[in-house]
């Protein structure tokens, strides 16, 4: 029987003084999905270290050059058709990044973030995300807890394991 394969990402919970979580708009409408709003980050290519990978994702998605190791705060296995195309499912690791207030400036285009089905971030506060936006979701689906369980404690000794 062949190996689960899942797809492993890196992902930051990026946090501004104020502590609004900064979102990217995933719109999978076009491939029979939904909109989500998610953590900036993305897959760990072959050879590559997390954190090397993460510094890469915020480069290109928010254009926030990482200095610094963040902490490791949640981890998230998915598994099923429909998350990764290509695997059986995903590894989300996140890391915590407190940074100053900013305006995202991509190093990627428009185009290119488009092709990663990327339309718009935003700074959110907990209580927005915790009042929801409208037949949008957001990933991981308990943002509002556990995103308000982090900002009551702070970083955790060990990883969080999150739930879809």
């Amino acid at each position: 029987m062949p190996e689960s394969r899942k797809r492993r990402s890196v992902r930051a919970i990026v946090l501004d003084p104020g502590d609004r979580v900064l979102l990217c708009r995933h719109d999978l409408t076009a491939l029979d999905g939904p909109v989500v709003w998610a953590m900036p980050g993305g897959g760990v290519e072959p050879g590559e270290t997390d954190l090397r990978a993460l510094r890469r994702e915020l480069m290109e998605e928010i254009g926030l050059r990482l200095d610094g190791d963040p902490p490791l705060v949640w981890h998230q296995e998915v598994s099923g058709p429909g998350y990764a195309p290509g695997y059986d499912g995903v590894i989300n690791r996140y890391h915590l990044v407190r940074v100053p207030a900013f305006v995202p400036n991509p190093a990627w285009s428009a185009e290119r973030l488009a092709a990663e089905h990327i339309h718009g971030m935003r700074w959110w506060r907990l209580a927005e995300i915790a009042a929801g936006d409208g037949g949008e979701l957001f990933s991981p689906r308990d943002l509002a807890g556990t995103l308000g369980a982090l900002l009551a404690g702070g970083a955790p000794d060990e990883p969080v394991r999150l739930g879809l």
